[in-house]
């Protein structure tokens, strides 16, 4: 399998340095918004503020991702790895943090240490990255982001998976078109691809926040 396409200059060099600036930028300015979300979690169910489980990673280096914690202490003890519909393990902050996507902007952090990109693939555990065949592989030629074409698809991924068992949901109706999806990115991975699905991202996750609002 010939991955050279995967390895070029925008997606080894220029995409990590404008992560990297946009992402410093964005902290210097968001700090007071983290300040106000870590005092409503340590209110509500106390400490840690962050969530940082293991995650497959670029060229299949394993990584902790940064988020605010949604769920109540040791959630991935008592359930599964997916979140079902009305998932009893989300505190009341954690689901406004989930609806309004507040819950990711701690993986700015990951862009500043380069183990994410804001544009790549959505990273994925442990258990489903190492049964990656074939053209999945690519999906770890470039760096994991915080939104791409399985981001957008599935971006009421509680709502597909349903209130049963979301974990065998996800395996049975979600994970093989989510992988397809990282695929097509890694294949289609350029500076007009990264624009494309920064601006969906946007337009998605505003209409999410007016769903959550005024439909709720």
């Amino acid at each position: 399998m010939k991955i050279e396409k995967y390895d070029g200059s925008y997606n080894r060099i220029i995409k990590p340095i404008i992560g990297f600036i946009l992402a410093l930028i964005l902290l210097l300015l968001l700090w007071p918004v983290y300040v106000i979300i870590a005092l409503f979690i340590a209110f509500e169910s106390g400490f840690p503020i962050i969530y940082s489980p293991l995650r497959g990673g670029y060229k299949n280096k394993p990584f902790h991702i940064y988020k605010f914690r949604s769920m109540v202490k040791n959630a991935d003890k008592i359930g599964g790895g997916t979140t079902a519909l009305n998932d009893p393990r989300i505190t009341k902050v954690g689901n406004f943090l989930r609806k309004t996507k507040l819950d990711e902007i701690p993986q700015l952090f990951n862009i500043l240490r380069g183990t994410m990109s804001f544009i790549g693939p959505r990273p994925e555990l442990l258990q489903y990255v190492n049964m990656y065949d074939g053209e999945e592989k690519l999906i770890l030629e470039v760096r994991p982001g915080i939104t791409d074409f399985s981001s957008i698809e599935f971006i009421n991924l509680d709502e597909v998976v349903g209130v049963g068992n979301a974990d065998d949901m996800y395996e049975r109706n979600v994970l093989k078109r989510k992988n397809e999806l990282r695929v097509k990115y890694a294949k289609q991975v350029s500076f007009s691809t990264d624009c494309y699905l920064f601006f969906n991202t946007i337009m998605g996750v505003i209409n999410k926040i007016y769903n959550f609002i005024f439909h709720k």
